[in-house]
């Protein structure tokens, strides 16, 4: 007998069952890493991941920026450094940041290993079991794993078309306080939601920061897309409109360079950093000195600036084909958001439908999408989705969208059978719709020329 032959897995898990930490009995893997297998197969096409289109970064300016740091900083590229992020790195975030009309202090900055670790840090700093912490909903899928892997109790407050709805905020506040139980932090992405694709307005902005103060809360501003502007004037940050006195601002490097760099950043006050500081030091004592080097190599002039204006016309013109995409595939009673920049789109389909149940239908015809569940801790968004559309050129986008509706189609007509219903009726004028988790309607598109005349 071999004694190197594998075990069974329920014997495996009977060895080490008693080993793993209580924790690890809540944690879950990401709704897009379980699909990073399937959606590597060449034949299929992904709406599911968040990916930016690095093949648009040309070869040749990697290829020189990493020349110049090999010849002018060898050593110190491949050498330790300190926990917080090199000095010129920490500066070059400052202005990357007022690009996006935010001033800060480089010792203010926390260099991290992407912006997932931004969240990371924060929940280990802040969150004990069952402590609160507020997010919009749907949130971001790449949270939710976090934030259970810290056995956090997650309150979800709904969005509409102007982003968190400051409203409900309020109301949950007011009932957690009565309640005894107060958020350690509020978590949203104000600036073309991950998964919503929508933007908090600027009047909600302002009155986020001002609950914030009045009740003293901790918010934790997640940026990753707030370059990625297609259309609609430019909005304050949170961080910009507090001046950093209880808004932890998350930013990186992946949707405006590359995510092969790993490098991301907080900005946060500074009793808040110094934690967020020792938990960086626990976990990856350092960040990569070469990736710091190599960011702080590119974005030492403007050329950087034109990159991000390249990215923004091909994004936007992707965003159109997939707008347009739905409009001639999706049914009757489906709606999506009508993002002005960033990576997705947030689809809701009929009620009956479950875009969990339907992932399993679409990946047989070779096309993927994240379901809506998660992104959400409360078992809504089923009849939801979110779609990329950064990741697939046009024609891919249109090809998968229609792969969709076709699925989408033969679901209706099933239901339609078991249930006698008529058969599906041709789209007709949606109504406004007020929260992303209702099968809602929203207004009709206007066609690729309007949009064109509008911009």
């Amino acid at each position: 007998m071999d004694a190197r032959r594998p075990s069974s897995a329920a014997r495996d898990i009977e060895r080490y069952a008693s080993l793993f930490a209580s924790r690890t009995r809540v944690m879950t893997s990401s709704v897009m890493r379980d699909l990073m297998a399937i959606t590597e197969r060449p034949e299929v096409i992904s709406l599911a991941g968040g990916l930016p289109d690095t093949t648009s970064f040309p070869p040749e300016t990697m290829a020189a920026v990493m020349a110049r740091v090999a010849s002018e900083s060898s050593a110190r590229a491949l050498q330790y450094g300190p926990t917080n992020g090199l000095l010129q790195t920490r500066e070059t975030v400052t202005r990357v940041m007022a690009a996006s009309g935010a001033t800060a202090d480089p010792d203010d900055v926390l260099i991290t290993t992407g912006g997932q670790q931004v969240i990371d840090l924060v929940c280990k700093a802040l969150i004990d079991r069952g402590d609160v912490i507020v997010a919009e909903g749907p949130t971001y899928p790449g949270a939710v794993p976090a934030f259970t892997a810290y056995e956090a109790d997650v309150v979800q407050i709904s969005m509409d078309d102007d982003g968190m709805r400051i409203d409900e905020l309020e109301e949950t506040l007011d009932r957690l306080e009565r309640e005894g139980r107060r958020p350690k932090f509020i978590y949203t992405i104000p600036t073309f939601q991950n998964p919503g694709g929508v933007t908090m307005s600027l009047p909600r902005r302002k009155r986020l920061v001002e609950v914030a103060r009045e009740r003293e809360l901790l918010v934790l501003e997640d940026d990753p897309y707030g370059l990625l502007r297609f259309e609609g004037d430019p909005l304050p940050t949170l961080f910009e409109l507090d001046g950093g006195e209880f808004v932890i601002y998350a930013g990186t490097f992946s949707k405006i360079l590359s995510p092969g760099v790993r490098l991301g950043w907080a900005v946060a006050p500074r009793p808040v950093l110094e934690k967020l500081n020792l938990g960086a030091a626990e976990s990856t004592l350092c960040p990569s000195s070469l990736t710091q080097l190599f960011v702080s190599a590119y974005f030492e002039g403007d050329g950087w600036r034109g990159y991000v204006d390249g990215l923004v016309d091909l994004y936007r013109r992707r965003r159109d084909a997939m707008l347009e995409a739905l409009e001639r595939n999706m049914p009757d009673g489906a709606s999506w958001t009508h993002p002005q920049g960033g990576l997705f789109v947030w689809a809701t389909l009929p009620d009956y439908i479950d875009t969990t149940d339907l992932l399993a239908l679409a990946l047989s015809h070779n096309v993927a999408f994240v379901p809506g569940r998660g992104a959400y801790l409360d078992g809504r968004g089923g009849s939801s989705m979110r779609l990329n559309f950064s990741g697939s050129t046009e024609e891919e986008i249109r090809e998968g969208v229609a792969r969709i509706g076709a699925v989408v189609r033969e679901q209706i007509d099933l239901y339609q059978a078991l249930t006698g219903g008529p058969r599906e009726a041709r789209r007709t004028e949606p109504q406004p719709r007020t929260d992303l988790a209702d099968v809602l309607a929203l207004p009709r598109r206007r066609d690729a020329a309007a949009r064109r005349d509008a911009q």
